[in-house]
């Protein structure tokens, strides 16, 4: 005998909730951003933004605000909320890869878009929230956002408030550098395809927290020595800027992270030194990344004096970059800071571009950091 729910066959609701799951996965495969020639008459959204911009006023008067917003660290996103139907924004257009992400589904990603206005259209009546991400290391040049806009019918609506702030600061590592690849072997063209800030171990663990964060992060880059000792600003050198020109030096009072990720030295330590460098020897070497990098740490605190800092370093370069690290945490902690972790990653498998880190890799960082935050239950109430 057929099992009924009220006066109806249970077979017609499994009917029912399978319709609507399939009605569900054709509006995820039709969710995509296109560019429009003519937008109509729209009206500028607020958004919340995450990562370190440059403001400036608009280049021409615009149906997205008076500003635009310039980003080249990585893991730069904007997020709005609305009630309606479709949804507009605004790209300076150039070499990156945009993920569009509306009510925490992932839409088509948009490849080196060309400057200009794209809507996001046929969503269901009701109201939604959107994010546009950078997933894309940006070295050579920075990007430029415009902004969200509206059509006149719709409603603007704020989107809840974040109280948790978490900021990662490293290297490729850090980058997510070719993460999503399943070889190591990647041409340039591969590697910038292949990277995807969106996946790396840092926005993994704000997911988590429902956090807002930034990543600090420079491939290549070390605390004294760059790879293989290519000339360069290091990340220290680097870290204080809000764009890599050096140009304009990054103060926002708003940002006061919680927590702090450090991971540096695999660049520093992960070759072999070339005649030239300054360095003659590898305790030489040790020698100043160990005192650069404590001061590094200390600016850091001192910056932020009520976070939780956690330095992590991963079983390469034979051991040596945990063991210069984990002595450098160790100075700070004798010295009377009690807020500061390090927490060695070992068993990753570095079977992305060029034997970094792979998703699955990301995953287990990620798993890590959010164990150890979770066995401080104070973290989150500091300041």
């Amino acid at each position: 005998m057929r099992e009924k729910v009220g006066s109806l066959p249970r077979k017609f609701f499994c009917e029912l909730a399978v319709a609507a799951l399939l009605g569900t996965a054709a509006q995820a495969a039709t969710l995509a951003a296109h560019k429009v020639s003519t937008p109509p008459t729209l009206s500028p959204l607020a958004m919340t933004i995450g990562g370190r911009m440059l403001t400036t006023p608009a280049a021409t008067v615009n149906s997205f605000g008076a500003k635009d917003y310039t980003s080249q660290w990585p893991g730069s996103y904007f997020r709005a909320a609305f009630k309606g139907t479709s949804v507009f924004f605004r790209v300076a257009g150039g070499k990156e890869i945009l993920h569009i992400v509306v009510d925490g589904q992932d839409g088509a990603p948009l490849v080196k878009p060309a400057a200009g206005v794209y809507e996001i259209e046929g969503l269901s009546k009701g109201k939604h929230q959107i994010g546009v991400f950078v997933a894309t290391e940006s070295q050579a040049g920075p990007n430029a956002f415009g902004g969200f806009a509206i059509p006149a019918r719709e409603k603007a609506l704020t989107l809840p408030q974040r109280h948790r702030q978490i900021e990662f600061i490293g290297d490729s590592h850090t980058v997510g550098y070719g993460d999503t690849s399943l070889k190591r072997g990647c041409t340039e063209d591969e590697v910038w395809a292949d990277t995807d800030s969106t996946k790396v171990f840092g926005a993994i663990t704000a997911r988590h927290y429902d956090a807002d964060y930034q990543i600090n992060a420079i491939s290549g880059r070390g605390v004294v020595r760059n790879y293989n000792g290519f000339k360069a600003d290091t990340l220290p050198q680097a870290y204080p800027y809000v764009l890599f020109d050096r140009k304009q030096r990054y103060n926002d009072p708003a940002w006061k992270p919680q927590v702090l990720v450090i991971a540096l030295g695999t660049n520093d330590f992960s070759t072999a030194l070339n005649p030239g460098e300054r360095w003659k020897t590898r305790d030489e070497l040790h020698a100043d990344y160990e005192a650069t990098y404590l001061r590094f740490l200390q600016a850091l605190r001192a910056r932020n004096p009520h976070a939780y800092i956690i330095v992590w370093a991963a079983d390469v370069a034979k051991g040596e970059v945990e063991a210069e690290a984990q002595k450098v945490v160790q100075q700070l902690q004798e010295q009377g800071d009690k807020q500061i972790s390090f927490l060695p990653i070992n068993g990753l498998h570095f079977s992305a571009c060029n034997s970094h880190p792979s998703l699955a890799d990301e995953k287990t960082i990620a798993g890590k950091l959010t164990q150890l935050i979770d066995a401080d239950k104070q973290v989150w109430q500091n300041p």
